[in-house]
């Protein structure tokens, strides 16, 4: 029996596009949520129960230098999701929207051939703009039950996917994990934290969210091995930003920006490795996509880290940007901007407003650590200092973040790194011009992007 070319021809391409389709890495990124790097085991945490992102870690990329454009939620997710930085974006206040015309990760991956769900906090709008298979509701804490018909499936139909899961945990309030698996007079607390009693308690209720978190990790990275898909799976794990107590979220600290970022690929990424590469979320975007096999914009901000993925290189960046905003934080407050760049060596912090008083959610009446902080300031002299120290900024900031890397020492006004101050500004500068950000007045805008409510995630 003669078989037409033509059918011939296209049974073959069938079959290539097919065989395309499975060879196809599937990813799964799985985010947290205020949760500060360092108190993960395999980032040097003496206190965290965190075996399964741990384990994670010693089969695949732990990535050392991994920042953040800004140390809020909304924000943070729009960032990692566009491949833009937040001002540009128009998603720099807390619970905002990015502008009309912005792409997304999730539409590039659809555009090349994925599909594409996610599951637990949202935090980013508008909903069109992002156009996953939502497998659970707005602010849902991680459930294997929405996740697992997904995973099966996408492993029946042998279709390449992007699984985004985004945790709840540890964002506060902290009321998930095994509180037993730790003593609050032994755990060691961030040196900048005030010693109190409430700050001692809380930090434990936090730890035990991270538990949690370690625990879903765990259950999701089962779930990919379960269906056989982990040979032919790019698995990921971010902390996100820092946790909520002073000095971390809601600044441009490293304590906030500097964020926890693993990559297990099998055949790809070579286990128990490092790097020391400087990388910020606005790349995760580009990268994703060129992993997935798809078309990059050419207006994004962000810029592909796969060949660090690959081994291939131990240098990305020079330089690293953020900016903060208390504009969707605490609604009607004073505003308070905050813009910073930092490479492997210092880190410089532009306050917009030092004559104001900082504020956030943290520095409400409502905040029992805080309460504590203050009612210590009235005898301890280092509980007066940070509380000064957070609320009361000068014009600049300079760390040492190699051998000051929690920031308590501002060497801005030492004339030993007056090159350096030039030039970081400099930089910073040029990045906020490029980005159209024009201070005060951006920070006056802000309003117009102001959110319905005043939930402080």
């Amino acid at each position: 029996m003669k078989i037409s070319t033509n059918i011939l021809t296209a049974s073959l391409v069938g079959v290539s596009a097919v065989t395309a389709a499975q060879t196809k890495p599937n990813i799964v990124l799985i985010i947290a949520d205020d949760c500060r790097f360092q108190d993960l085991g395999c980032y040097g945490s003496k206190d965290a129960v965190t075996p399964n992102i741990d384990r994670l870690a010693s089969e695949g990329l732990k990535f050392n230098q991994f920042f953040q454009a800004t140390a809020m939620s909304s924000p943070t997710r729009h960032c990692l999701l566009t491949g833009i930085y937040p001002i540009r974006s128009g998603a720099y206040p807390n619970h905002t929207f990015i502008k009309d015309g912005i792409g997304t990760l999730p539409k590039y991956l659809k555009d090349a051939g994925y599909r594409v769900a996610m599951q637990g906090k949202r935090h980013i709008a508008p909903e069109e703009a992002f156009p996953f298979e939502y497998l659970s509701g707005t602010n849902a804490d991680v459930n294997i039950n929405r996740i697992e018909p997904f995973i099966a499936d996408v492993a029946a139909s042998k279709e390449p996917f992007f699984l985004y899961v985004a945790s709840h945990d540890p964002h506060s309030p902290w009321t998930r994990g095994d509180r037993s698996l730790f003593d609050a007079n032994k755990i060691t607390l961030p040196p900048y934290l005030v010693d109190t009693e409430k700050t001692r308690e809380n930090y434990v209720n936090y730890l035990a969210e991270i538990q949690q978190l370690d625990s879903d990790v765990g259950k999701v990275d089962a779930l990919i091995k379960k269906y056989g898909l982990e040979k032919n799976t790019v698995f990921i794990f971010t902390s996100e930003q820092g946790h909520s107590f002073p000095f971390a979220k809601w600044t441009c600290y490293d304590a906030g920006l500097h964020t926890g970022f693993i990559v297990r690929w099998d055949g790809v990424t070579k286990p128990g490795t490092t790097t020391d590469a400087l990388c910020e979320y606005v790349d995760v975007t580009p990268t994703l996509v060129e992993i997935a096999g798809g078309k990059t914009p050419k207006d994004l901000d962000g810029k592909s880290f796969l060949n660090v993925i690959k081994g291939k290189t131990q240098k990305f960046k020079d330089y690293v940007y953020a900016v903060h905003t208390t504009r969707g934080i605490i609604q009607g407050s004073e505003y308070y901007g905050i813009r910073s760049v930092s490479n492997d060596k210092l880190s410089f912090i532009l306050n917009l407003t030092p004559e104001a008083e900082f504020k956030n959610v943290v520095t409400t009446n409502r905040d029992e650590v805080w309460q504590s902080w203050l009612e210590r300031a009235k005898t301890d002299e280092f509980a007066l200092q940070q509380v000064q120290k957070y609320q009361h900024r000068p014009a600049e900031e300079l760390y040492d973040i190699v051998n000051d890397p929690f920031q308590m020492n501002n060497i801005i006004n030492d004339p030993k790194y007056a090159k350096e101050v030039k030039q970081m500004r400099s930089k910073l500068l040029a990045w906020m011009k490029q980005q159209g950000d024009e201070g005060q007045a951006t920070e006056m805008k802000a309003l117009e992007r102001q959110p319905k409510n005043n939930n402080n995630d």
